[in-house]
């Protein structure tokens, strides 16, 4: 048994019950600021404005966007939610580090989105430990892989 079957056995097996709340919470936010950036795509070139490649700056934009909008209603509905946190994650990661950490903690103008950004990235990372949970489109898909088994 490999290393990432061991996690999400374990992550299974010691998930409350309460945190499926937070995961659609989660998976909501990731929609909405998908739909914002969506919207408003100039202020999220002007945010990435410090990566100097010739179209990086674009093509940033462009996957931020398509992976907001595909991944978090998978995560609201439990569906692949260990994968889709994975994808998440290099775009929080550029969030807090690249973004958001330059303007500073509890900035005027930045209205939090460094803490924000921070508290997203953690919640990732508990949904790629711990799985979707008890009410989701994996729990069922795994169950039903279970009655098939036996």
């Amino acid at each position: 048994m490999n290393v990432v079957t061991k996690i999400e056995g374990w992550g299974n097996s010691h998930r409350p019950g309460w945190l499926d709340i937070l995961r659609i919470a989660l998976g909501l936010f990731i929609t909405y600021k998908g739909a914002v950036f969506a919207s408003n795509i100039e202020s999220l070139h002007m945010s990435m404005e410090g990566v100097n490649m010739l179209y990086a700056g674009a093509a940033i934009s462009h996957y931020v966007i398509f992976a907001h909008l595909l991944c978090g209603p998978l995560i609201v509905f439990g569906l692949l939610t260990r994968i889709m946190c994975l994808v998440q994650l290099p775009i929080l990661i550029g969030a807090v580090a690249m973004v958001n950490y330059p303007k500073g903690f509890m900035s005027v103008g930045n209205h939090m989105e460094l803490e924000v950004s921070i508290l997203v990235l953690v919640g990732l990372v508990v949904f790629m430990i711990f799985g979707a949970g008890k009410f989701s489109l994996d729990e069922k898909r795994r169950q039903e892989k279970l009655q098939k088994a036996t």
